[in-house]
């Protein structure tokens, strides 16, 4: 059975993410936001109302000074940013999954049993299904649903 989940004030977290050898930036031209840095990942948060922590970025890999998307094709796994895309290598992979489970220690997040035993990806994106990205109307139709039609065309030309 799960217990209750503690919860930590803003400060309370930046002050174990210090002493947890974390790397707080803060946010230039706001308050209360501060960027997060270590393993070469980083992750955002800031103040949320009163006392409360509310994730600003999401922990990602850093490529160029950006943080990344972790995004699954199916056969491989790619860091995305907005310039660019790289394969996901398996040292990107265990800073980026020790980055997030000490991330969601310091939150008091739960941590869940499918994503402790390896990263899990923001999206996922299998290169073998074409245009599932489209409205339904928008799709060309599958064989199987084709049939059907060919067999309803067929019967209209042959001699009866």
């Amino acid at each position: 059975m799960a217990g209750k989940q503690e919860s930590r004030s803003y400060e309370e977290v930046l002050n174990w993410l210090r002493d947890h050898g974390f790397d707080l930036i803060e946010a230039p031209g706001t308050q209360a936001r501060v960027f997060l840095k270590k393993y070469n990942c980083s992750a955002a948060i800031q103040k949320n109302g009163g006392d409360a922590v509310k994730i600003f970025a999401y922990p990602g890999y850093l490529i160029g000074g950006e943080i990344s998307k972790l995004v699954n094709r199916g056969h491989q796994q790619f860091l995305k940013t907005a310039k660019t895309e790289v394969p996901a290598t398996a040292e990107h992979l265990h800073a980026l999954q020790q980055f997030t489970e000490e991330f969601k220690k310091a939150l008091a997040l739960p941590s869940l049993y499918n994503e402790s035993l390896g990263t899990v990806s923001e999206s996922y994106q299998y290169d073998r299904i074409v245009d599932r990205d489209k409205p339904v109307a928008d799709r060309p139709k599958r064989p199987w649903e084709r049939v059907g039609e060919l067999t309803a065309t067929a019967a209209k030309k042959s001699p009866a």
